[in-house]
């Protein structure tokens, strides 16, 4: 590595951005993640819906990687993915998860914790059917998370694939989908500067959202 260990602990930002004051924020979360994630489209951030999705097995063994949020509302936020990827084997065994997004050009940060429940078949349905059919092929081809003998074999399956749904509608395969994490905890981030970050926390108490400001 180049870097050395003292310019590596040098790399620092100081934020200066904006600010998140208590008059400023929603009392519903959502409505506050939606003015944020508009902030964002309209800043026009590369992704915006990009999150990290952390899971834990049975044994509280944490994995962590990155989907894509592909819709919101007040009961909660969706993604789709491979049901027997390791993200879905442990959403069988931990049917929790976290959700990160960051948007580092307006100096933003969402943590959300919340349940985890597959949505129903018709909503997944429709998802799937709207995407390319590159993408359809694609998530009926792959064995997300298993080993492959090699990249032409995943190559051929794709090939095979094209040829036989040529002209038809691909059906969505049973072990793709979507999942809902309905949020207990949802956490709003602003960087300030000198660390003096502002933080507003909602937690879920008996049906009704608690806000609160958490230290830097």
């Amino acid at each position: 590595m180049d870097l050395s260990k003292q310019e590596l602990q040098n790399l620092r930002q100081d934020y200066k951005a904006a600010q998140l004051a208590d008059q400023d924020i929603d009392s519903n979360p959502f409505q506050q993640f939606g003015k944020w994630f508009d902030e964002a489209v309209k800043a026009q951030l590369y992704e915006p819906n990009v999150m990290t999705l952390a899971t834990a097995d049975r044994f509280g063994k944490p994995s962590a990687r990155i989907v894509l949020l592909k819709e919101f509302d007040e009961s909660g936020f969706v993604f789709y993915t491979n049901y027997n990827s390791k993200k879905g084997q442990d959403l069988v065994e931990n049917p929790q998860a976290s959700l990160v997004f960051f948007w580092a050009e307006l100096e933003r940060q969402v943590r959300i914790d919340g349940l985890v429940t597959k949505v129903d078949a018709a909503t997944s349905d429709a998802y799937f059917h709207s995407r390319p059919i590159g993408s359809q092929i694609g998530a009926t081809a792959s064995p997300q998370s298993s080993i492959l003998d090699s990249r032409s074999s995943l190559e051929e399956k794709v090939a095979e694939l094209t040829k036989t749904f040529e002209g038809k509608e691909i059906p969505r395969p049973e072990h793709w989908g979507g999942y809902l994490i309905e949020p207990t905890h949802i956490e709003f981030w602003q960087g300030r500067p000198s660390r003096l970050h502002d933080r507003l926390s909602y937690d879920l108490i008996d049906g009704s959202w608690i806000i609160n400001r958490l230290a830097p």
